[in-house]
């Protein structure tokens, strides 16, 4: 499990990428299609003429914005944009995104919530107020996340998934415009497998293992979201070190289309550049377009396809999956940490929402 990270795009089975067209897009087109179109529109003509490493990237890889704040997509122009409940929760304390949280208190009563979460279907509006707000920022796709505290209920995910995609579309936004994020538990993959055979994409997110990526691409999932920095920060942790970016345990090789994130530093995102997509947080984006050094090419799927041949994955089942995930004790606790705490966050801001509801 070597840095072949964003090499996946020439091994990967043909049910893991599906559909994935940006805005205007024809139905139909692959997600690879899709990847290599938005390439092509970001790449300069002159290799050795780009301004920043910024750029540089966008000539290799797909940039992402993960960010919950209108403004910062702005600024950057990426493609995409992801979302999850900790940058919503944390968009939403400043004074200027106060708008969304009021837009989604005005739709309550038409939500999903229930005894034990009022709130949750309010939150499942706002998150989709601020997606739809992305994607008139973007050329691209805007990923939602689905609440983890459902991440180990198939039913529960399938049908969440459903209704946010109900809220875009009375918002007037196709589903060719979204990919649903789903924590990659089991119950997480499954829900994914029934979705992606309806043509609903998914963005299968916090992602550690190599088990994990091949359950995924075994369902069909049009990406995966391997958390690049929090294993780092595992490694770290557990060897008392610091990684340099080259040696840097996070990156790993997944055998579908690959949008890494979660990154710690820049140094990460250049030893993936060429990665099929990579979402970045606003102040490394910054950091990158500041630096004027050259950004060579770290990943390319010729070199993977010459590494890895023509090799097909096992169909999985929840007990092939349990053998390959449990196996990988920092695969085990990140994935655990993080439902934990986007779980977490959820209930802060659903928190909120009950305490604005409760002053109107």
């Amino acid at each position: 499990m070597q840095a072949s990270l964003g090499s996946a795009r020439t091994r990967a089975p043909a049910a893991a990428a599906r559909g994935a067209p940006a805005s205007g897009a024809r139905l139909g087109v692959s997600a690879r299609a899709y990847i290599d179109s938005e390439r092509r529109s970001q790449a300069s003509p002159s290799p050795s003429g780009f301004k920043n490493q910024l750029e540089a990237l966008r000539s290799m890889s797909v940039v992402v914005a993960d960010t919950g704040e209108p403004a910062l997509v702005k600024t950057y122009r990426p493609v995409d944009c992801t979302t999850n409940p900790s940058l919503v929760y944390k968009a939403v304390q400043q004074p200027e995104y106060a708008r969304f949280l009021t837009d989604a208190l005005a739709a309550r009563g038409k939500g999903h919530g229930d005894a034990a979460h009022p709130f949750a279907g309010v939150a499942d509006a706002l998150s989709v107020n601020i997606g739809a707000e992305m994607l008139k920022l973007v050329p691209g796709r805007v990923s939602t996340e689905v609440d983890a505290r459902l991440s180990f209920d198939t039913r529960a995910t399938y049908d969440k998934a459903l209704r946010l995609l109900e809220l875009y579309s009375k918002k007037g936004i196709e589903p060719e415009r979204v990919y649903i994020k789903i924590a990659s538990t089991w119950q997480g993959i499954e829900a994914c497998r029934r979705l992606q055979r309806q043509g609903v994409d998914c963005n299968m997110t916090l992602l550690f293992s190599f088990g994990q990526a091949a359950a995924c691409a075994d369902a069909g999932a049009a990406l995966i979201s391997p958390f690049v920095g929090r294993i780092l920060d595992w490694h770290k942790a557990r060897e008392g070190r610091d990684y340099a970016p080259h040696e840097d345990p996070g990156a790993h090789a997944y055998p579908t289309v690959v949008m890494a994130a979660s990154f710690r530093n820049a140094g990460e995102i250049r030893e993936l550049a060429g990665c099929d997509k990579i979402t970045i947080a606003p102040a490394l984006l910054a950091e990158l377009e500041a630096c004027k050094d050259p950004l060579p090419r770290a990943l390319s799927p010729a070199a993977a396809a010459a590494a890895c041949g023509d090799a097909r994955l096992p169909a999985f089942d929840g007990a092939r999956f349990g053998a390959l995930h449990g196996g990988d004790p920092m695969a085990v606790d990140k994935l655990a940490q993080g439902i934990e705490g986007f779980a977490a966050d959820q209930e802060k801001l659903e928190a909120q929402l009950a305490a604005l509801a409760a002053k109107a």
